[in-house]
């Protein structure tokens, strides 16, 4: 079991010494990875590039591992994403986790970079077959309906690979998983509901003859201290322009002891991968708070 946090807005800041300060003091209390979004133009114009951020992270500290999660791969093109992925593992060899999703809150993100939402689905897909035969190493012909390549290849091939792994809900994000990920990635899920895609993603993936997926995770907003239910709902309804109350029942907000007996489900349904997206009076406040989430979840496993 793994337990981290999400630093996004926190880490774009011009002070080195304050952006050093945070990731040191994520790796001095124990937790075990940060995990950074990715957004082109959110809600009017926000966002940030998750593979520039990631290796931000990664650069800046020696032994911290970081998942994208996730990140918007259909708004790119495969070959400069493929490139992107070998120059970080040469930096950072095996510290990376690539989430990949779909987007769709903000479907003029998605029109704005050249896609049409209505296919984007279909291009992730086509991507995702190229990412992986470049990963492999083959120099490939490839004639899509998004993409034509001819004697592409990337090296050096990263080594170790990068875990691909898909993010979304239903029989699309099963699918996508069985047909080319290595794992799958939940966020606003129910307890039931993750413990299912879990099954559903075991039994596609054999039935598709692939390896078994080895990497299940899930991204949960978190609300820590006095008063943290007001501030992750304050939060919520700023970015996602929804009412907080549709959040309500697959967010957690308490005490540490409060977080950690909501998580606790899901750890015994398959989530080894923990990501908590804190809502807190400080973000150093936050850490703290997070990495106590921790040791009570791992105390409790057997």
């Amino acid at each position: 079991m793994k337990i981290g946090v999400a630093l996004n807005e926190e880490l774009l800041i011009p002070d080195p010494v304050a952006r050093q300060r945070l990731l040191d003091h994520v790796a001095d209390v124990g937790l075990d990875h940060v995990t950074t979004g990715d957004h082109i133009s959110f809600h009017g114009g926000n966002g940030f590039d998750g593979l520039v951020s990631a290796t931000s992270i990664l650069t800046s500290h020696p032994n911290l591992n970081v998942i994208v999660g996730v990140y918007l791969a259909a708004l790119r093109h495969p070959v400069l994403t493929a490139r992107q992925l070998s120059t970080i593992s040469q930096l950072a060899p095996g510290r990376l986790v690539l989430g990949v999703g779909v987007g769709g809150e903000d479907r003029s993100e998605i029109s704005n970079a050249g896609v049409d939402p209505a296919t984007r689905g279909q291009r992730l897909d086509e991507t995702l077959e190229v990412l992986r035969r470049l990963a492999a190493g083959e120099t490939i012909d490839h004639e899509g309906k998004f993409f034509s390549l001819r004697k592409a290849n990337i090296l050096p091939v990263p080594e170790p690979s990068v875990p691909l792994v898909v993010g979304g809900s239903g029989d699309v994000a099963v699918r996508r998983t069985a047909a080319y990920g290595d794992g799958w990635l939940g966020i606003f899920c129910s307890v039931r509901r993750f413990a299912d895609t879990v099954s559903r993603v075991r039994s596609a993936t054999a039935e598709a003859g692939r390896p078994a997926p080895t990497w299940f995770g899930l991204n949960m907003w978190c609300g820590l201290g006095d008063g943290s239910r007001e501030l992750l709902d304050r939060r919520l309804e700023a970015l996602y322009n929804l009412p907080a109350e549709r959040f309500e029942h697959v967010t957690a907000a308490g005490t540490p002891e409060e977080v950690a007996a909501k998580l606790a489900p899901y750890i015994d349904t398959g989530a080894e991968n923990l990501t908590l997206i804190v809502a807190a009076d400080s973000i150093h406040q936050g850490i703290d708070d997070a990495a106590e989430v921790r040791r009570l979840l791992q105390a409790a496993q057997p």
